[in-house]
C-alpha cells in the first residue's frame, strides 16, 4: 500500500524532525536529511522514499524504524478522528532525582525535543469507522518508560473506555518503569494491570501490539493481559532486556532471543504484523469485536440430512475417513470463513500448530473458529488446549459465537505431553467449553479420537460429516485391549458404534452432515458448501437462546447422557 500525497506531505515535517535524532549523523551542523538515510539492516538509502516516509519502514528489506507517537497516530486512525485525552497531565519529580542529569532537566529538555508532557498519547478514535480508546507509546521520551504520568493515563483510558463501551488498543515502545521516579513508577504496573482487569469484566475487547522495543514494567503489567498481542517483526520484547540478562548471568543470548519472531513461536503472541499491514488488522479485529450479525433468511435445515442411512459398513466408513486427502479444518476455514484472524498461542510458552484458531465471519455472523487441523500421527499437545480455552474465553469476553472442528487422533499421549500437564489441559478444556456463556457449535469432520476430540465437542450442537468416525478409542486400540491383536480392527469396529448415523441414534450428535458420493475427498467444495450451510442453520439456533438459558441447557444436555437401570 502506498502512501497519498497529503499524507507524505503531512509527515515531511516529522521527517526533518525525527531523522536526527534517530540516526544521530547530523554531528550537529547539517541537517540529517541532506545527507542519505541509509537503513540500518541493509544499507538502502530510504532518504526519498515514500514507504519511509509514511511508515518509517525500509521498503527493500521491511526493517522498521522507530515511528513517533503523533505520527504513528495520523498513520493508523482515520483523518481527523483522534481526540486526545488527558492532555494536562504533567511529569513531577517526586524523588529530586539527580544522575547525570537531574531529571527535571531531562523532562524540559525531552519535552521540547518530542513535543510531548510524557511518553504516552491517550484519546478516542476511529479505525476504518470503528470507534476505539487508544493509547500509544513514544521512545523517544525518555525511552517510553512509565512513571506516574504515563500509569495514570494508561489507567483513565481503560476506565473511559469502560464508560463510553469502546474496544481498547495501545501500543507500546517502552524500556519498562522509569528508575527517576523510584518505587512510585514500580507500583504503575500495580495500578495498570488492575484497571485493565477491571476492564475486562466487562467483556470489552483490549488489543495491544508490541512495536520495538517492549520491555520491563510495561510489557510485564497490563500489556500482557491482552486479549490479542500482535507484534512487529523483529521488535525487541521480554520483561528483562538482553544487556540486563547478559549482564546479571555473564552468558551471552542467542541472536533470536527477545525478538518478536521468538515470542510468537512459544504462544506469547499471536501474529507478527508488518506496519504496512495495521491498520487492516486492527479493522478487521474490530470488525468482529463490533459483532457483524447476518442479514436475509437463514438456510432451511434439509430434511434428507435425517431421512439418509448408513450404506458403507462400519470398516469402510473408517477408511473414507481416514483417507489423506479428506479435506480438514484449514481447508473449511478458508473456503467457508471470511476476514478470518489467525490467533496464536497459549499464553503459557507454546502453540501447538495442530489447533488452528482466530476470529472469522460465516454467514455474515463473527464468531471463533477453533480447528484441530488432521496431520499423519500427529496427536495434540497441552499447549494445543490450552490455546483452544484461551480462544473460548476470549470469544467469551467479545461475546462471540464458537465453531469448532473436531478431527485428532486423540491427545498427545507420550512422555513429554504428560510432562506438561495433558490431562489437566484437557479437563479444563472440557469444562471451559461445557461453562462459557456464548452459543457453540462443533463439527466433527475426521476422525474423532477418545478424550482428545470431546474436549473441543462439548457444544450446544454436534453436528458430525456422513464419512466421520467419533469414538471413545480407535478400533485398532479396542482390538488390542479386547482381542490383544490390533489386526482385528476390522472385526471390532461396528461394534463401537463409531459412525456418525450410530451416534445420532444414540442422541450423541444433532446432526449429519450428507458428503459427496464417495467421501468429502472426491469433492471437496460441495462438503464444504454442505458443512457451511449446517453450521450458519445450527448457530441461527442457538444464538436466539437467552445466554443463562442456553448454559443450562448444555448442563443438562452433557448431565443427561448414559444408559442405566435403577
Amino acid at each position: 500500500m502506498l502512501p497519498t500525497d497529503d499524507v507524505v506531505k503531512n509527515v515531511g515535517k516529522w521527517f526533518r524532525k525525527m531523522a536526527p535524532s534517530q540516526e544521530g549523523r547530523t554531528g550537529g551542523k547539517k541537517p540529517a536529511f541532506e545527507k542519505p538515510l541509509l537503513c540500518p539492516e541493509c544499507g538502502t538509502d530510504v532518504t526519498h522514499s515514500r514507504v519511509y516516509a509514511e511508515f518509517r519502514v525500509c521498503e527493500h528489506c521491511g526493517h522498521h524504524f522507530l515511528q513517533p507517537a503523533r505520527e504513528r497516530i495520523m498513520v493508523l486512525t482515520d483523518p481527523g478522528s483522534f481526540h486526545e485525552w488527558d492532555a494536562d497531565l504533567e511529569p513531577t519529580d517526586p524523588l529530586h532525582f539527580t544522575g547525570s542529569e537531574k531529571y527535571r532537566s531531562q523532562l524540559k529538555r525531552v519535552q521540547r525535543k518530542t513535543g510531548l508532557r510524557d511518553a504516552v498519547l491517550t484519546g478516542e478514535a476511529r479505525i476504518g469507522g470503528y470507534p476505539l480508546a487508544l493509547a500509544v507509546f513514544d521512545f523517544h521520551f525518555l525511552g517510553g518508560s512509565m512513571g506516574s504520568v504515563v500509569g495514570e493515563k494508561i489507567a483513565r483510558l481503560f476506565e473511559r473506555a469502560a464508560e463510553k463501551r469502546m474496544p481498547v488498543f495501545v501500543v507500546t515502545s517502552t524500556g519498562g518503569a522509569r528508575i527517576q521516579e523510584g518505587m512510585l513508577a514500580l507500583l504503575q504496573m500495580a495500578k495498570t494491570a488492575a484497571a485493565a482487569g477491571r476492564f475486562q469484566q466487562q467483556k470489552l475487547p483490549f488489543v495491544v501490539l508490541f512495536a520495538h522495543p517492549t520491555t520491563g514494567g510495561v510489557f510485564a503489567s497490563f500489556a500482557n493481559l491482552a486479549d490479542v498481542a500482535l507484534a512487529e517483526p523483529k521488535a525487541l520484547i521480554g520483561f528483562a532486556g538482553p544487556r540486563v540478562v547478559e549482564g546479571m548471568t555473564g552468558k551471552p543470548l542467542p541472536p533470536d532471543s527477545h525478538r518478536a519472531e521468538f515470542q510468537l513461536e512459544h504462544g506469547t503472541v499471536d501474529a507478527v504484523v508488518d506496519r504496512r499491514d495495521l491498520r487492516e488488522t486492527v479493522r478487521r479485529l474490530l470488525a468482529h469485536a463490533y459483532h457483524r450479525e447476518p442479514e436475509g433468511e437463514p438456510p432451511k435445515k434439509g430434511a434428507e440430512t435425517r431421512r439418509r442411512k448408513q450404506k458403507a459398513s462400519t470398516w469402510e466408513v473408517v477408511q473414507v475417513c481416514r483417507n489423506p486427502k479428506r479435506p480438514g479444518a484449514a481447508f473449511y476455514i478458508e473456503h467457508l470463513f471470511d476476514d478470518f484472524v489467525p490467533l496464536r498461542g497459549d499464553r503459557a510458552g507454546g502453540d501447538d500448530p495442530a489447533v488452528i484458531g482466530g476470529m472469522a465471519s460465516i454467514g455474515g455472523r463473527s464468531v471463533m473458529v477453533i480447528g484441530q487441523d488432521r496431520e499423519p500421527d500427529k496427536y495434540i499437545d497441552p499447549a494445543g488446549y490450552r490455546k483452544s480455552c484461551r480462544l473460548m474465553r476470549l470469544a467469551e469476553r467479545w461475546s462471540l459465537p464458537i465453531v469448532t472442528f473436531v478431527d485428532t487422533k486423540g491427545a498427545n499421549p507420550t512422555y513429554e505431553a504428560e510432562g506438561g500437564g495433558i490431562a489437566h489441559a484437557l479437563a479444563v478444556c472440557l469444562k471451559t467449553m461445557s461453562e462459557i456463556s456464548v452459543p457453540t457449535v462443533s463439527v466433527v469432520i475426521g476422525e474423532g479420537g477418545s478424550g482428545g476430540a470431546l474436549a473441543l465437542a462439548v457444544g450446544d450442537r454436534v453436528l458430525m460429516q456422513e464419512f466421520a468416525i467419533y469414538s471413545v478409542i480407535s478400533p485398532e486400540g479396542a482390538a488390542s485391549i479386547v482381542f490383544r491383536n490390533p489386526e482385528k480392527a476390522k472385526e471390532i469396529a461396528g461394534n463401537l458404534k463409531i459412525t456418525a448415523y450410530e451416534l445420532l441414534r444414540l442422541g450423541v450428535i444433532d446432526e449429519v452432515i450428507p458428503e459427496p458420493e464417495g467421501g468429502a475427498h472426491t469433492n471437496p467444495i460441495e462438503a464444504a458448501e454442505m458443512v457451511g450451510e449446517a453450521i450458519i442453520r445450527s448457530l441461527n439456533e442457538v444464538v436466539a437462546v437467552p445466554r443463562q438459558e442456553l448454559v443450562e441447557k448444555r448442563y443438562e444436555r452433557y448431565r443427561s447422557t448414559g444408559k442405566y437401570k435403577q
